[in-house]
């Protein structure tokens, strides 16, 4: 079951990053990176061909809480986004008593290969965890998206089945592979 989600006030910190509420403010460094080509269809979505597409997506992110801008310590910038959403195991039977979301991610394509969302990934997933007493957390990538996969699979995820996701904005279908993580059993889970 997909729990409520408001990260509006929630602030999550790595070594080279900080994820933290979009706000207006964001609106050039988003448009910078969401209108290079080949960034957003990796998730599914048509890079942003107006800073006014932009504009309504920033307004959405903000209004559902449920997205992290992705800032970049040493540049001040926001480089990427980070969301939690409504996942394929939500509808499926065996996962029907179980809280779960699934994450999302886009980052900057002049951040690419620099180990940064795995860092991301790391955070999100212990507040997950920790404070959204998820029971497990999903993720799944497209095929042909090696970057995501490696991403997933050093971030510790296991690939549970594969999937099409009809990507509307662009009239696209895509077989995806869906990973799952179970709430680590060791105690690592705080109750706050």
């Amino acid at each position: 079951m997909m729990p409520p989600i408001d990260i509006s006030h929630v602030i999550l910190e790595t070594d080279r990053l900080i994820l933290r509420p979009f706000k207006q403010g964001d609106l050039n460094d988003f448009f910078a990176y969401a209108s290079v080509p080949g960034v957003g269809e990796m998730a599914g979505w048509p890079h942003h061909e107006s800073i006014e597409t932009t504009q309504q997506i920033l307004d959405m992110f903000i209004e559902h809480k449920n997205v992290f801008a992705i800032v970049h310590k040493k540049d001040d910038r926001v480089i990427g986004s980070f969301g939690f959403h409504d996942t394929w195991a939500n509808y499926d039977e065996a996962y029907k008593d179980k809280k779960i979301c699934e994450i999302g991610y886009v980052l900057s394509k002049s951040y690419w290969g620099r180990g940064l969302m795995p860092e991301a990934v790391k955070a999100a997933v212990e507040y997950g965890f920790r404070e959204m007493n998820l029971d497990y957390i999903g993720v799944c990538h497209f095929t042909d998206n090696l970057q995501s996969k490696r991403v997933i699979e050093k971030s510790g995820f296991s690939p549970v089945s594969t999937g099409v996701f009809h990507a509307k904005q662009l009239n696209r279908d895509f077989e995806e592979i869906r990973y799952l993580m179970p709430r680590p059993s060791s105690g690592e889970k705080k109750n706050s």
